[in-house]
């Protein structure tokens, strides 16, 4: 399925907390009478301020990934804003609305932000959430930019090159997960995974990359990630007798890592691993609130960051209370190459812009803040923003075309720590 995005040098990263994921670079339709960006010097269309809004959780199964994006974007927003904001104007107040881990309250909160006049939307954090309000921000000509999404789905999807994701797709983390089982010494391997677009795509990527080791996928279920009980997810995997078990899951996977444990599957047993949806410091608690080691050897994989230590810094100095980081580095690399890509394109008008947000990223002089890279753009110079995730060198599908995976581990007490992190790049 072919995507609308193209490269160009042109980039313009606004500030929009209400983008859903990173995406494409599409067509060069120009609004107001300006020319489009890569044309030539095009003009300010509108009034020239950018109006950014977001999706994020702020409850329901993802909340912990709420507040490290939220805060991400508010520094963002904040450092932009301390240098003279994007084309000379102040992005205004964040239009803020909670996904809730629910369908229908996403598609509110999208048509909320809409009708408020954003040009671009940070958000939603998690794919089934994202691929609920797409169609609305993107077919509104409103930009989308996810930190999170990590379904293989968005990399092809017909957004007509509104839709960006700074975060890497499953493609890229399934091959780390099954190599990190495979090196662990198992070779038959049970997957339970989330009835949705991220359980299914990250369990089909693990899954083919277990085969082609050699490795014998014993079980690949999928479950509904609503239910109220699981056992039937648990039988299944001591029916099918493996040596090692993955789970691909959001909170709810607590019951089923807790059912493993007490069926005799659990870490010590067999070999466990969860991706990112279970990356916590809060899971062993979550899963034995008396037994912090409960979870000691198992194993995991998530989209990783660079270190970034002056982000770090500044983050936390921002918002002293925040606890998780995952995901935070992401959400401010989407503002700010929105922000770049509207300094770029010379217009806050997203059906210009997102024709600057792929070449923003790649393929010009090296630049570390929005501060740096908008005075290159000053002088004329194509840019190539590091971004404080680590590079993003998009791909024409407006997603990085590289990915950093980190495997993590719990410790004998219950401590989450990172092993290594490993470079992943598509096959082929």
């Amino acid at each position: 399925m072919f995507t609308f995005k193209k490269l160009s040098s042109t980039a313009a990263l606004g500030a929009l907390v209400f983008l859903t994921a990173c995406g494409n670079g599409g067509g060069g339709e120009t609004a107001g009478g300006g020319e489009t960006a890569g044309g030539g010097t095009p003009s300010l269309i509108g009034d020239g301020t950018l109006k950014v809004g977001y999706v994020l959780p702020e409850t329901g199964q993802l909340a912990v990934l709420g507040p490290p994006q939220i805060e991400a974007v508010k520094l963002a927003v904040k450092q932009i804003n301390a240098e003279g904001g994007v084309l000379g104007k102040q992005i205004p107040a964040l239009i803020a609305a909670d996904e809730a881990g629910d369908q229908a309250v996403a598609q509110q909160s999208a048509e909320r932000g809409l009708a408020s006049g954003v040009q671009a939307v940070i958000g939603a954090a998690a794919s089934g959430m994202s691929l609920a309000i797409i169609d609305k921000i993107t077919g509104a000509k409103v930009l989308q930019c996810s930190a999170s999404n990590t379904a293989p789905t968005f990399t092809n999807y017909q957004d007509n090159g509104y839709y960006f994701r700074t975060a890497p797709s499953d493609v890229l983390q399934g091959p780390v997960l099954a190599d990190t089982v495979v090196s662990d010494g198992h070779s038959n391997i049970a997957i339970v995974a989330r009835a949705d677009d991220y359980g299914r795509g990250l369990a089909d990527a693990t899954a083919n990359s277990l085969r082609e080791a050699g490795a014998t996928v014993a079980l690949k279920d999928t479950y509904d990630p609503n239910a109220t009980n699981f056992n039937a997810t648990v039988q299944k995997v001591v029916n099918a007798k493996p040596d090692a078990v993955v789970v691909i899951a959001f909170e709810e996977g607590k019951q089923i890592v807790k059912g493993l444990i007490e069926a005799g599957y659990g870490p010590g047993k067999v070999g466990m691993y969860g991706a990112d949806g279970l990356r916590s410091e809060e899971l062993p608690k979550l899963v034995d609130p008396n037994n912090p080691s409960v979870l000691a050897g198992m194993k995991g994989t998530a989209p990783a960051s660079a270190e970034n230590a002056q982000f770090v810094a500044s983050l936390k100095q921002s918002a002293p209370d925040l606890k998780e980081l995952q995901f935070a580095p992401q959400a401010y690399d989407c503002v700010t190459a929105i922000a770049l890509a509207a300094e770029q394109a010379k217009t806050n008008d997203p059906a210009v812009f997102r024709n600057a947000m792929v070449g923003v990223t790649r393929d010009g002089t090296k630049c570390a803040t929005f501060a740096a890279c908008s005075r290159l753009i000053d002088t004329g110079t194509n840019i190539d923003y590091q971004g404080v995730s680590g590079p993003l060198d998009f791909i024409p599908a407006g997603e990085p075309g590289a990915a950093t995976i980190e495997v993590y581990s719990y410790d004998e007490s219950g401590k989450l720590q990172s092993v290594k992190t490993v470079q992943s790049r598509p096959v082929g």
